[in-house]
């Protein structure tokens, strides 16, 4: 059998904090999470789930107090790694917040963006190409001379996006990068990340707690206390409403609608649609049915 391609191969990892009496806080229990090269994965979870934590995991933000964590078929784990081999994984896995304000420095676009390669030292030939590339790539190079703060939110988290992709990682894990947005900038933003996926083979991490963006991903994985609940397809996963709702999360409107119709109305419908346009055919079928019209 043909082995996996994988970016991120974590295993059993676990992580606490300290409280304020020193004694650990098990924030990730046991987590084992493997990521394909290409692959678009979403990560849901309510607050204090974990997924947070994991991300920096992910990241070499932070270290792991147990388990096995493999970037790009190195052991993280290692006692002989080096500072400089921390480094350089590091660079593999690029990551953007929340607050696009906190990862901009610079007064015009296009420094912001030259910031990161230079700091790598990219020769300056290079860095033009490199910012260009990624100015084209997140449709922003009418705006390389404008300075940031004239931006809207959606615009600045495009920019911010940017400034990673001129590093070029191989993987890009999105920490709730939407949440401060409207809902134009949060189109914008999701646009930004599905094409990058899809054109540029860029493996994305999104953490997030809009159902509408989990489903544009390849694998849905929710998190609950520090563990691992469900790892499948968005259809799959979307279609266990009770035990999602359990764990205080919601699931996409045309799912929750579908359910609600089964469950409470006792109608003969699928509980795995995920779109209005599934969901249009299903009741025009439902209807036909009812009616009679259907032989």
């Amino acid at each position: 059998m043909e082995s996996k391609n994988y970016i991120i191969d974590a295993k059993n990892l676990c992580f606490s904090y300290k409280n304020e009496d020193g004694d650990p806080l098990p924030v990730i229990k046991n987590v084992s999470l493997a990521v394909e090269k290409g692959s678009f994965v979403a990560v849901l979870g309510h607050n204090g789930s974990g997924k947070s934590t994991l991300a920096k995991l992910l990241n070499l933000v932070l270290t792991p107090d147990s388990g096995s964590l493999v970037i790009d078929g190195c052991e993280t784990m290692r006692d002989d790694l080096t500072d400089a081999d921390i480094y350089d994984l590091r660079r593999k896995i690029g990551m953007v917040f929340q607050n696009p304000d906190n990862q901009l420095v610079a007064t015009i676009v296009e420094e912001d963006i030259a910031f990161g390669p230079e700091n790598l030292g990219i020769p300056p030939k290079e860095i033009r190409t490199r910012v260009d590339e990624a100015l084209k790539a997140v449709n922003m190079t009418e705006f390389a001379h404008h300075s940031p703060s004239q931006l809207s939110g959606g615009q600045k988290q495009r920019i911010a996006i940017a400034g990673i992709i001129a590093m070029l990682p191989d993987c890009i894990i999105f920490d709730e990068s939407t949440a401060m947005l409207d809902p134009a900038g949060r189109a914008e933003v999701m646009d930004t990340i599905e094409r990058l996926n899809k054109e540029k083979g860029i493996t994305v991490l999104l953490i997030t707690h809009y159902m509408d963006e989990a489903v544009r991903a390849d694998r849905v994985v929710v998190m609950n206390h520090g563990e691992i609940l469900l790892d499948d397809a968005p259809r799959h996963v979307f279609s266990e409403v009770e035990k999602l709702k359990s764990v205080g999360l919601d699931v996409p409107q045309v799912t929750d609608l579908m359910w609600r119709l089964k469950k409470d109305a006792g109608f003969d419908l699928p509980g795995d649609l995920l779109h209005s346009d599934e969901a249009v055919e299903a009741l025009g079928k439902l209807w036909k049915k009812l009616s009679g019209e259907e032989a």
